[in-house]
């Protein structure tokens, strides 16, 4: 089995001067660390290879340019026979899922992991499941601070974490 933690839009130092040690010290217990973009700043990185050696990250709309030049924009991970499409997506929120949708189209990902929106999401389409950790510092679009764990084996088990108390 592969545990993946996943995390997106930490907005550091906008939102946070860093990540809530609630999901460092969950993610010490994780094989893979995927960051879905809009970082803002690259010891988001620092911090979450200090937890986990083994860290994929995308850039964000929100990224300046030292990031996006240290980051692709979309990334496809292998999880056992599992493909994984990561992207941070753009634009309307309403939009996203259609938007990745064609980004991905000619892929063949089981998974689709995003960002952009803030608002956690753990939802199958057809046959592709949609998910989006929310954001770890950020509540301008959801109730709660979240991140979120996916578990590979034959099946996939993802869920989102909300974080207690700020972390």
């Amino acid at each position: 089995m592969m545990r993946i933690g996943v995390i997106s839009d930490t907005h550091i130092p906008d939102r946070a001067s860093q990540i809530p040690a609630q999901i460092l010290e969950d993610f010490k217990n994780v094989d893979m660390v995927i960051h879905v973009g809009d970082l803002v700043d690259l010891v988001v990185l620092d911090q979450l290879r200090s937890v986990c050696k083994n860290v994929v990250a995308v850039w964000g709309n929100m990224d300046p340019y030292e990031v996006r030049e240290q980051l692709t924009e979309k990334e496809i991970i292998k999880a056992g026979s599992h493909r994984i499409g990561v992207m941070h997506g753009f634009g309307s929120p309403g939009r996203l899922i259609e938007f990745l949708t064609e980004k991905f189209k000619n892929d063949a990902v089981d998974i689709i992991i995003f960002g952009h929106s803030h608002l956690p999401c753990n939802e199958k389409r057809g046959d592709i499941l949609f998910f989006n950790p929310g954001s770890p510092t950020d509540k301008i679009f959801s109730a709660v601070n979240s991140y979120g764990m996916i578990e590979v084996n034959d099946t996939v088990e993802a869920k989102i974490i909300e974080i207690s108390n700020n972390g």
